[in-house]
This record gives structure tokens, C-alpha cells and sequence, in this order.
């Protein structure tokens, strides 16, 4: 389950607010490492996603200037989100249905962590090596 990607990578999620300007959430995406910010609007209500392709997007339809624009007039306001219960296989149909690559996650409403691809197929990988490794040993005992 997705309760399962977060006790392996951890609860940390990096947060923005609407008002901020596209130059500061690539600032903060640059030196973080990350490839989106999830927009909250008091602590913990996610309101929006803003991710690097939502810059590149902006930048690219209305050049330089666009950097000072607001995160709230930039970001994906419809976000797709998940809860800690949901299967691995879900949040992976989600994601490629919806061809996105972050996916907040709620607990009662409220923030409680964050998902990429990367993280699920870390996740599946590894389960995918657990099993292999159990179908070797039960080989070799049979």
C-alpha cells in the first residue's frame, strides 16, 4: 500500500504557498532536488500541485516574465490525490492514466505525504525482488 512507500521514504513534504512566485518555487525545486511542490493554502489543506513541467510551460507561452507570476495562477488546481490505504497498483493507474508524476497523500483531509513514480517503482522493484527471492528459497527446500 502507499502506508508502505511512506514508512520506507519518509513523511517529509515540501509545501508552498499560492501567493509565491514561479522563481521561487524553481529555486526551491533546484536546491531541493524535487520535481513538484505541493500548494497548501493553511497547513496541511492542499489546494494545488505545481510542478516543474507547469514552469517550463508557463515560461515557454509567456516567456521570462512569467517567473514573477503567482504559484496560484501557474499551478494544477485539480490535484489527484491518495490515501495511505491504497494499493501500490492504484496510485501506478492513476498516475499513468492521468500522466502525472506526483500524487499527494491525505490522511482525513489533511497532508500526510507525497508519492512519485520514482518512489512506487523503488517500491515495486524491491517487492518484486522479495518474491523472487522467496520463489528461489522454496525451490531449493522443495
Amino acid at each position: 500500500t502507499v502506508r508502505g512507500i511512506l514508512a520506507t521514504k519518509g513523511r517529509d513534504v515540501v509545501t508552498i504557498s499560492p501567493n509565491r512566485t514561479l522563481a521561487d518555487a524553481a529555486l526551491v525545486l533546484s536546491e531541493r532536488g524535487l520535481g513538484a511542490l505541493v500548494v497548501v493554502g493553511s497547513p496541511d489543506e492542499v489546494i494545488g500541485i505545481l510542478s516543474e513541467r507547469d514552469i517550463v510551460r508557463s515560461v515557454a507561452a509567456r516567456g521570462p516574465g512569467a517567473l514573477g507570476e503567482t504559484v496560484g495562477q501557474n499551478m494544477t488546481a485539480d490535484v489527484v490525490t491518495t490515501v495511505e490505504s491504497a494499493t501500490v497498483q492504484t496510485v501506478m493507474a492513476q498516475m499513468t492514466d492521468g500522466r502525472f508524476r506526483h500524487v499527494p497523500v491525505l490522511d482525513g483531509g489533511k497532508l500526510a505525504g507525497i508519492v512519485s513514480i520514482g518512489d512506487v517503482v523503488k517500491y515495486r522493484l524491491a517487492e518484486m525482488e522479495s518474491e523472487q527471492q522467496a520463489l528461489r528459497e522454496y525451490i531449493a527446500t522443495a
